[in-house]
C-alpha cells in the first residue's frame, strides 16, 4: 500500500498501478446492478447474468484505465515520469512527476484521455453496428460504447480536476504566461460546477429535482474538494514565485566571521542565544570557509578562549547546498521537497554568503504576507465606503 492506503496491483508499462479500496465498492455495485438487468434476458440463467455483470464492471474500469494511460503515454513522450495510476470510487487518476513545460504540451496531455475514450466509443459502436450479436452481448457492447462516450464528455467539463479543467488551465496559461493563474482560474470554475452538482444532488435526494441523484451529490463534493485544493495550491505557488531566496532568510542566520576569538564567539553567539549547533564561518569578504560546531568548544580550555580564534575549530564542509539570492522561492520549495533538504545557504552571484533558508523561514514569510493582506482589507473597505 501507499500513503493513501491504495493497494498496489503491479506495473503497467513500467507505471505503478494502484487500486483504492473504494473501487471494490463500485465494482460490486456495478456487478449487482448490471447483473440484475442481464437477468431479464431469457437466454441467461443461473449465475451467468452476475458473472457477465462482473465482466462488464471490469471492462468499464478497463476503459477508465485506458483513459488514464492516454494521459500517461503523452506525458512520457514529453519526458515526464508517471508516478502512478490509481483507480478509485469516481474513476482514475494518473499522477505525474511534474507539469508540462509549455501550454501546448499541457493541452496535449489533457485531451489524450478523452480522445482514447472517444476512440473506444467508436470501436464499440462499430462492433455493435457491424457484427451480428445475440441480445445480451449487444447490450453489453452498447453499454461499453455509451460509458466511454460519457467518460469523454464528462471529463471535458471545463473545471479542475477534470480534463476539461486542464484544457482551460492550458488556455489561460497561454494567455497570461503563468501556469498558476491557469490552475487558479480552472480551479474556481471547477468549484462552481461542484456547487452546481451538489445543489442538483440535494434537490434530487429531496425529491424536488427530476434530474440528478445521490451520486450527483457525491461527485459535486469530489469536484469541490479537489478543485479547491488545486486552486489553493496554485495560489500559494503563485505567491512563492513572487519572492526570492533573500526574502526568506532566517533572521540572525548562524554565520560568524573567521577573526572572532572563541570567547567572543561564545559570548556573542552561543551563551544565552538561540541554540544553533553549527555556524557557517566566512572571511572578511563574506566568502564561505567552513563551519564550526559549538560542541567543539569543549576541546579548548576556557582559559585559552581569549587568545584562540575560531579558525582553530573550523571544519571543511562535506556537502553544502547553495542557492542564488535571486532564485524564486517556488524553485527552492520544489528543491527542498524533491531532494529532502533541511536547509540551504543563500549566496550572491559572487558567492558571498547572505544567510540560511529553510522550510520554517519560508512558511513564516508566507504567514507575514497573509497577515499583511488581512490588515489591509479593512482599510480598503473603509476607503470604498468613503468614496
Amino acid at each position: 500500500m501507499n500513503d493513501n492506503n491504495n493497494i498496489r496491483i503491479g506495473n503497467l508499462f513500467g507505471i505503478p498501478f494502484y487500486i483504492n479500496p473504494s473501487w471494490f465498492f463500485v465494482l460490486g455495485l456495478v456487478t449487482l446492478s448490471y447483473g440484475g438487468e442481464l437477468a431479464n434476458f431469457p437466454q441467461l440463467n443461473g449465475i451467468i447474468p452476475w458473472l457477465l455483470g462482473l465482466v462488464v464492471a471490469i471492462l468499464l474500469f478497463a476503459s477508465v484505465l485506458a483513459h488514464e494511460l492516454g494521459h500517461s503515454f503523452v506525458a512520457i513522450a514529453q519526458g515526464i515520469q508517471v508516478k502512478s495510476i490509481t483507480l478509485f470510487l469516481f474513476g482514475g487518476l494518473a499522477t505525474l512527476e511534474k507539469e508540462s513545460e509549455t501550454p501546448l504540451q499541457s493541452l496535449l496531455v489533457a485531451i489524450a484521455g478523452p480522445l482514447v475514450s472517444l476512440l473506444l466509443f467508436g470501436i464499440f459502436l462499430g462492433i455493435g453496428n457491424s457484427i451480428p450479436l445475440n441480445p445480451p452481448l449487444k447490450a453489453i457492447i452498447s453499454l461499453l460504447a455509451a460509458i466511454n462516450l460519457a467518460l469523454a464528455l464528462f471529463n471535458m467539463i471545463p473545471g479542475l480536476p477534470l480534463d476539461g479543467g486542464n484544457v482551460l488551465k492550458s488556455i489561460v496559461w497561454k494567455i497570461t504566461g503563468n501556469p498558476n493563474k491557469g490552475i487558479i482560474f480552472a480551479g474556481r470554475v471547477g468549484q462552481a460546477f461542484g456547487w452546481l452538482a451538489v445543489g442538483i444532488g440535494v434537490l434530487a435526494v429531496l425529491g424536488i429535482s427530476p434530474i440528478g441523484s445521490f451520486w450527483t451529490l457525491l461527485i459535486g463534493g469530489f469536484l469541490l474538494q479537489n478543485a479547491g485544493f488545486a486552486a489553493q495550491s496554485a495560489t500559494i505557488q503563485d505567491k512563492l514565485d513572487q519572492y526570492t531566496a533573500k526574502d526568506a532568510l532566517i533572521a540572525n542566520s548562524p554565520i560568524v566571521p573567521i577573526n572572532l576569538t572563541l570567547r567572543e564567539f561564545a559570548n556573542d553567539y552561543v551563551i544565552g542565544k538561540q541554540q544553533w549547533r553549527k555556524f557557517l564561518v566566512v572571511n572578511e569578504f563574506q566568502q564561505l570557509l567552513g563551519n564550526i560546531v559549538t560542541d567543539d568548544l569543549k576541546q579548548i580550555p576556557t582559559s585559552q578562549w581569549t587568545a584562540t580564534t575560531i579558525a582553530t575549530l573550523v571544519k571543511p564542509l562535506e556537502k553544502l547546498e547553495t542557492v542564488k539570492s535571486d532564485q524564486s522561492l517556488l524553485e527552492i520549495v520544489k528543491l527542498i521537497e524533491t531532494q529532502k533538504i533541511k536547509e540551504l545557504v543563500v549566496v550572491t552571484e559572487e558567492n558571498l554568503v547572505l544567510g540560511i533558508i529553510d522550510k520554517p523561514s519560508i512558511l513564516q514569510l508566507l504567514q507575514k504576507d497573509v497577515n499583511a493582506n488581512n490588515q489591509n482589507k479593512p482599510e480598503l473597505a473603509a476607503s470604498t465606503q468613503v468614496e
